[in-house]
């Protein structure tokens, strides 16, 4: 993984930005989290944070967000110095964190108002926005629906109405649709893409490769700390993998396609599965038609590739 790695001599003050961060570090317990790691924002864009567990993205989020001191380098966050000016900074901020924290307490309405309040909005300015919000995230007709009897996905939701209540200029999103079922997914996703056309900017961590594909505009690969990629996803896809992917699995699907390299570029293995990358799969197609024990599936190369190219295909806990 080494040659993979570079080091930015990116520096903050890119005008165009909402959010800058130029050589941030970050260590804890004496174990480097955060190693010189420099990216930009542009306004109204989605920016992707990918990586393994550990990779450092939520850590690096926190010191975005001035929640954590930075050991060295620079941020500006909506135009505001980072940590010196992180209230200021956040009052422009909405926050969708890892884990649902709204209150059980309260209902949809009232965890919507009290959030608000925090801001220091006016109540009544509070209860213009919150049918709109709650209708935003296809909540409408629960505003006095206890938290308790909402559904994951509910709950996801209305999270993401609250990070709306200030009317941010950008979102922090970390890990928005983990544990959701594929319909709540999806209408997430619609409503991010929407933020993003009215003119929000949205950074986003996320494992889903599929979700970074379809809403980032532009995302950076971190592992141990450091950024070993960064573009767009179909520029990446293009740089780093072959075009087409032939997935053989089966008993000794491995040792089949290793033995028949000279059909693809390159075979990666994962348990029983072998994943040839091929410029033109015709030949490899054409094998396995007469291969009745070996299953297979072929498809257009993924972001999802890409990742695995260049952390590794080793669990990470």
């Amino acid at each position: 993984m080494a040659s993979l790695t570079r080091r930015s001599t990116r520096a903050v003050g890119d005008p165009g930005a909402i959010l800058e961060v130029g050589h941030l570090a970050k260590s804890w317990a004496g174990e480097v989290v955060v190693d010189d790691l420099s990216f930009s924002v542009p306004a109204a864009t989605c920016f992707g944070l990918l990586g393994p567990n550990g990779a450092g993205k939520t850590t690096t989020l926190r010191c975005c967000l001035g929640l954590s001191e930075l050991d060295g380098g620079e941020v500006r966050l909506a135009g505001r110095a980072i940590p010196g000016e992180a209230r200021l900074a956040r009052a422009r901020v909405g926050v969708v964190p890892q884990a649902d924290n709204l209150d059980p307490d309260f209902t949809c309405h009232e965890n919507l108002l009290v959030y608000g309040r925090y801001f220091g909005i006016a109540d009544t300015l509070i209860a213009e926005r919150i049918p709109q919000l709650l209708d935003f995230a296809g909540l409408a007709g629960k505003q006095d629906a206890p938290i308790q009897t909402l559904s994951g996905g509910m709950k996801r939701r209305l999270t993401l109405a609250r990070a709306l209540i200030n009317d941010p200029d950008i979102l922090f999103l970390d890990e928005p649709t983990t544990g959701l079922d594929p319909q709540a997914r999806h209408l997430i996703w619609e409503r991010l893409k929407r933020l993003v056309a009215e003119g929000k900017t949205l950074l986003l961590t996320t494992h889903f490769m599929d979700e970074a594909e379809r809403l980032c505009d532009r995302l950076a690969i971190l592992d141990r700390g450091r950024i070993i990629a960064e573009g767009a996803p179909r520029g990446l896809i293009s740089k780093h993998i072959e075009p087409q992917v032939v997935e053989v699995f089966g008993d000794d699907a491995v040792d089949w396609a290793r033995k028949r390299m000279v059909l693809g570029e390159r075979v990666e293995a994962a348990g029983d599965t072998a994943f040839v990358y091929c410029l033109d799969p015709a030949p490899l197609l054409s094998a396995l038609a007469g291969e009745a024990q070996l299953r297979f599936v072929h498809r257009a190369a993924s972001l999802e590739d890409v990742f695995l190219k260049l952390t590794g295909r080793d669990l990470r806990d």
